[in-house]
């Protein structure tokens, strides 16, 4: 994935006409950033149930003693549970540092105008996590981790002879680590599910050049993936009762999936660039 990302940087740059090397920003560039990534605060968050795999989301799991009452009706919290029971508190998400090497090509027309392509290879180190409690009572929690992700993106400027000022988007992709844990014994649970996810990165920078090859900056990074492919089944274990609250609704068990598909985060970071 890597030399895609940087063949296509090599194949832009060397479609630019060879008159637009004398440009003040116009010219290939490596370099990398090194930030600090945030979660979004997403503490409405819940885990939502397939009680009879039709595919469809949102199902009430009820219990044989109360038929419509709610078995999960103690709640959720939008982070990884510390006990059985919701008022004792969960941890919260975690930020993490932003780390990526990247490389691009710029060309800048007369009046100032700068127009790129860039590509970016990094990782992230946060955690977001949700959990359920049941009246069992129970935790249930679903865990997520971005960690390789990579980027290509157009950027669009304006550049004097020390700054360029920019903004920046396109098309992102990652790899993501989903975990399941449960202080439930009385089921089996199996988890299946895509471990990438794909979307797009936004974001806003500048640039001051230090020397004829050395710039430094700031940028802002807005990056939103599509992680909707990951499921926990709770299932029958052998000896599960036929009452049990997962096995009600269809004897194959109940399926669990986040109510919010979409990994987001935000990173403010130092950038580095050897131009040539």
């Amino acid at each position: 994935m890597k030399k895609i990302l940087l063949a296509a940087v090599l194949v832009a740059g060397t479609a630019m006409p060879a008159m637009a090397q004398d440009a003040s920003w116009t010219g290939g560039y490596v370099g990398g950033r090194i930030g600090y990534a945030f979660q979004p605060n997403n503490g409405d968050e819940t885990i939502v149930f397939d009680r009879n795999l039709d595919g469809t989301f949102g199902d009430t799991i009820s219990t044989a003693a109360a038929p419509t009452g709610n078995a999960f009706s103690p709640g959720f919290c939008g982070g990884a549970a510390t006990s059985t029971a919701p008022g004792t508190g969960c941890t919260k998400d975690k930020d993490g540092l932003d780390i990526a090497v990247h490389a691009g090509f710029d060309y800048q027309f007369e009046g100032g105008f700068v127009v790129g392509l860039v590509a970016d290879y990094g990782t992230q180190k946060g955690r977001d996590s949700v959990a359920a409690f049941s009246t069992t009572p129970a935790f249930y929690t679903m865990t997520r981790r971005l960690r390789d992700n990579y980027s290509i993106r157009a950027r669009a400027g304006f550049g004097t002879d020390q700054f360029l000022v920019y903004g920046t988007g396109g098309w992102a992709w990652g790899k993501v680590k989903n975990s399941f844990s449960t202080s439930n014994t009385a089921n089996s649970f199996t988890t299946n599910g895509n471990d990438t996810a794909d979307g797009y990165r936004l974001g806003v920078g500048t640039e001051y050049r230090l020397g004829t090859n050395v710039t430094v900056g700031v940028q802002y990074l807005y990056t939103r993936l599509d992680d909707d492919g990951y499921r926990v089944r709770a299932g029958n274990t052998g000896t599960t009762p036929a009452t049990n609250p997962f096995l009600l609704g269809n004897a194959a068990g109940t399926d669990f999936a986040r109510s919010e598909d979409k990994l987001t985060s935000n990173s403010l970071a130092a950038t580095v660039n050897f131009r040539f």
